[in-house]
């Protein structure tokens, strides 16, 4: 807020413009706007415009906090309009606040050149804190538009002139917003060392106040890392120290949720009564009901059966849980707070849900939404649709159930660029808060009519689970990086592509649905009744079998239960249909199996069809490889670097490398000691070539930043590979056609880990991506890879069917054909 500095002509206004700010300050929004409305009037009696346009700048705060915009806009316009050509620093200020106003409504083209205004008139008059926090908000209006990189640019400015800044409160808190920041764009490593620096600062200063804050956001960050002991213990330390009451909580509940998370009920039990005691004692605030809220949510994954707390503390009941809910949304009430009170009933709601009561559930969830609706709340607004629909799901009401889920749906995706920044006070987990949602959705689409899906309900659901997919991508780099094109399927299908196929199978909770695609047909759908449970079992014993040669018998009978599943009922279609290339969208664990290893009693798939994996076709437009001279860029690692003892020599990478040629490939080779970063961006930026071949150790996670390959000077990470390779689009046009890592595998018990390898292959900008997904004979993988780019330079045929060729060529090798040789290897985007 813009603070009364300026001389006082009445004592009283400047009384009431510090009475709102210590109200806003202590979260009680509507109170403040009720004394800075008081304090506008005294300065508009008065006729002292300067003090008056800086009151009503802090008023828009407090609306915006509110969300009404509209009163928000109109005292913020008011403001700058008395301001032009008067007070420079007072009309800065206001312009930030009208910066987070835009970005607020959507508008971060505008909020940007807002912030920007602002930030040259503080660096004119050497305001150095004040044009840091304006380029800490230029960099949220860069990342909301799509631009993370450039983000992620002024973020490490800021940091540069953070450091050359002598020690000071406003230092320790732009460290710590610059680390939040870098931590939301996906930077974890700067993150951690800004917020480190901000502690570092805080110590020296001895500010308990700020200590506390940055030991919350490292205790953040760890989480975010899955270092759950790490962010306990950052927790644990703000407990020791003179923090606001406030803090110690957040830092209690947030501990006590990372417990739960990791199935430590015990410990969680022993941390609820000092929660329940302190939590009592706050005074009411839109952060300490977001506290309370946490808490009440944390209790209800306990399961509310009584649990005695201990004498002077009630058990935790239903009965009881409801009266604390209760007591937020009475608190949020008093405070005028509708988004609190929104939030507070969303989850009033869904405990009335736990418990079955459907009406109070539903009466409720209704109220909240207007409300939330009401204050602009998109992330509060679409779990609550998300929770109408599951209560009209539960009361067999599938019409309106399907509309709640579809509005939903819509929300998230106007959403998309914010998912990753959703407010740090709302308990946000991807994997419980959004992935359900599409899951759910397509679950009840698929069920709405079981005697006969129509062929637009299979397209929405087809579109559904291609969203999530998106989704999923968003949250493993932490930004929206994929504008997805939207391909009609049965153009694709039907006229550019009729020897294809296209496969959706679709894991739920009690059955497998595929949904397929044969040229010149309408969708089709099957299903078989299984649990989820049941089919990750197989899946993952099939998975675990595919890497033992020895296991060949065990993998045909697993293999031949998941073709049942997802080949069998469509089979005879498939043999008369002309079909070629079979292209699977795979969902879940199905993303971990090479699917060419299906097995019908007599061959494996890839004896019959070529096999392709998609992340979606609406992220990719499928088009033919330009058949022009193949040139590529070839970089591999014999030995991997002294720190990395766990992989393994590859001494049969220089005979890969050579095989390439001899297969009268046009090559550029980086090898061992020449196979740096730096070396391979340098060739990437100068060298004209259509494929990049990395014979090289390297691992996909569900994580970003465990998802790289390995250069002789050390791992590079998914998302400087991106850059890496992106950066050639400004000297080199056209896409790289074909990106091949033939070294690569998955990391060991991640059942999300390909969705690394989906990540680098749309991330590196390539139109088709060939990895291995573990790592095997580096004999064998020469002999493939050359066999791979003679049927690619040498015939007429797909990128499929030239790796289906290379792979039948192992199937037939007396020494290579046990499956765990030949179907390690799969390939990703474009078949053609």
């Amino acid at each position: 807020m813009i603070p009364p500095t300026i001389n006082p002509s009445s004592h009283a206004a400047v009384t009431l413009i510090e009475q709102g700010k210590t109200l806003y300050d202590a979260g009680r929004f509507a109170e403040a706007v009720q004394v800075l409305q008081q304090a506008s009037q005294a300065y508009r009696q008065q006729g002292d415009d300067l003090r008056l346009a800086a009151t009503l700048s802090n008023l828009s705060l407090a609306y915006q906090q509110l969300g009404d915009w509209q009163q928000a806009q109109q005292v913020i316009t008011e403001s700058l309009d008395l301001l032009r050509g008067k007070n420079q620093q007072v009309f800065a200020q206001s312009l930030d606040i009208q910066g987070r106003l835009q970005l607020a409504m959507g508008k971060p083209e505008v909020a940007l050149a807002t912030w920007q205004q602002a930030a040259e008139i503080y660096r004119q008059s050497k305001n150095h804190h004040s044009e840091i926090r304006s380029q800490i908000n230029q960099a949220q209006a860069w990342r909301t538009q799509g631009f993370y990189r450039r983000a992620v640019k002024i973020l490490l400015e800021v940091g540069q002139k953070l450091q050359s800044q002598p020690d000071s409160l406003e230092k320790a808190v732009g460290l710590r917003s610059l680390g939040d920041a870098l931590m939301v764009v996906g930077d974890l490593t700067e993150s951690r060392t800004a917020l480190e620096q901000s502690l570092a600062v805080a110590q020296r200063l001895r500010s308990p106040t700020e200590i506390a804050a940055s030991l919350f956001s490292l205790g953040n960050h760890a989480r975010t890392k899955l270092q759950m002991p790490e962010a306990i213990a950052y927790y644990q330390q703000i407990i020791t120290t003179s923090a606001p009451p406030l803090t110690k909580i957040q830092a209690q509940i947030n501990h006590l949720s990372l417990l739960l998370e990791n199935q430590q009920h015990t410990q969680a039990q022993a941390l609820v009564p000092s929660i329940q005691t302190q939590i009592n004692q706050l005074s009411p605030s839109r952060a300490s009901i977001y506290a309370q809220i946490n808490f009440a949510q944390s209790l209800m994954k306990m399961g509310v059966e009584p649990i005695a707390i201990g004498k002077t503390l009630p058990p935790l009941t239903t009965h009881n849980l409801a009266l604390l809910l209760a007591n937020t949304v009475k608190q949020a009430r008093n405070l005028g707070d509708t988004r609190a009170e929104a939030y507070a009933l969303l989850s009033l709601g869904g405990l009335y849900e736990q418990n079955q009561q459907w009406a109070e559930a539903k009466t409720v969830t209704q109220q909240a939404l207007i409300m939330a609706q009401g204050s602009n709340a998109p992330d509060i607004i679409y779990r609550l649709e998300w929770q109408l629909g599951r209560l009209l799901w539960a009361q067999k009401n599938i019409p309106e159930a399907i509309t709640a889920y579809d509005a939903a749906v819509a929300t998230l995706k106007s959403l998309r660029s914010d998912l990753v920044a959703v407010n740090q006070d709302v308990q946000f987990n991807f994997r419980d808060s959004v992935e359900p949602i599409y899951r759910q959705s397509v679950e009840l689409l698929l069920q709405s009519r079981p005697e006969k899906v129509d062929e637009k309900t299979l397209d929405k659901a087809r579109q559904r689970i291609e969203a999530l997919q998106l989704a999923e991508l968003d949250n493993f780099f932490r930004e929206a990086c994929l504008q997805g094109q939207t391909v009609q399927l049965d153009k694709v299908v039907d006229q550019d592509n009729p020897t294809a196929a296209i496969f959706y199978p679709i894991i739920l909770p009690q059955q497998i649905q595929v949904i397929v695609k044969i040229p010149n047909k309408p969708l089709q759908h099957y299903s078989t009744d299984i649990s989820e449970t049941e089919v990750n079992k197989v899946l993952s014993g099939l998975r675990k079998n595919l890497v033992n040669p020895t296991a060949t018998k065990a993998i045909k009978a697993q293999a031949q239960q998941v073709y049942n599943w997802l080949i069998k009922p469509i089979a005879p279609q498939l043999a008369t249909s002309g079909v070629k290339t079979l292209v699977f969208v795979p969902d879940g664990a199905f993303r971990n199996l090479p699917l060419a290893t299906l097995y019908d009693g007599k061959e494996y798939l890839v004896e019959k069809y070529a096999i392709a994996l998609s992340v979606g076709l609406q992220l990719l437009d499928p088009k033919p490889l330009e058949r022009r001279q193949l040139r590529a860029l070839t970089a591999g690692l014999t030995q991997p670097p002294p720190n990395f003892p766990d992989f393994a020599p590859l001494p049969a990478i220089k005979s890969e490398v050579d095989l390439i040629a001899s297969a009268g490939v046009s090559t550029t080779s980086l090898l061992d000691q020449k196979f740096t970063r730096q070396a391979l961006e340098k060739e990437v930026n100068t060298v004209s070539f259509n494929v990049v071949h990395l014979a090289t150790h390297g691992q996909f996670s569900s994580r970003a930043e465990n998802t790289f390959i390995l250069a002789s000077d050390g791992p590079i990470n998914v998302t400087q590979f991106d850059t890496l390779l992106r950066s050639r689009e400004r000297i080199q046009p056209g896409a790289i056609e074909l990106l091949v890592l033939s070294a690569c595998q998955t990391a060991v018990g991640d059942n999300r880990a390909t969705l690394g390898l989906a990540g680098v292959a749309v991330r590196a900008g390539a139109r088709s991506t060939i990895a291995s997904l573990w790592q095997i004979d580096d004999q064998s993988t020469a002999l493939f890879i050359g066999e791979f780019y003679r049927g690619l330079k040498s015939s007429d045929i797909t990128k499929a069917e030239a790796l289906r060729r290379a792979q039948m060529k192992l199937l037939k090798h007396p020494n290579y054909k046990a499956p765990s040789y030949w179907s390690a290897y799969v390939l990703i985007g474009n078949w053609l």
